[in-house]
């Protein structure tokens, strides 16, 4: 399926596929992204929804994320500080890249494996 939109040819500064794979080639922020399309959630439940993530890495994917513009973060000042996190409307736009993906992952996983 292919729209009538055409490629771009060289990969300038410019290049919408460029801007894309800044977000894509990072571990964990497509999964980070595809958690937050379900609606708000706290660092833990993200924690624990990606299993094997360090908090570490985590907290460095959200705030990148954040610096993007595709992530809101929220604290509330209770103690310990409870801290939420959301998905901006450029964020929910991604949505379409995390659908493309899924799909193209189905598409492997479901391949024919080839003969020996």
């Amino acid at each position: 399926m292919r729209n009538d939109r055409p490629l771009p040819e060289a990969c300038s500064t410019e290049c919408p596929v460029r801007e894309t794979a800044k977000i894509v080639e990072h571990k964990w922020a497509t999964l980070i992204i595809r958690d937050l399309l379900s609606g708000k959630k706290r660092f833990s439940e993200l924690e624990r929804s990606l299993d094997s993530i360090s908090p570490k890495i985590l907290s460095e994917r959200l705030r990148a994320l954040e610096s993007l513009g595709l992530v809101h973060r929220t604290v509330y000042p209770t103690v310990p500080p409870m801290t939420e996190y959301t998905l901006t409307a450029t964020g929910r736009a991604f949505e379409k890249v995390i659908l493309a993906m899924a799909d193209f992952g189905a598409l492997l996983l479901n391949r024919e494996q080839p003969a020996e």
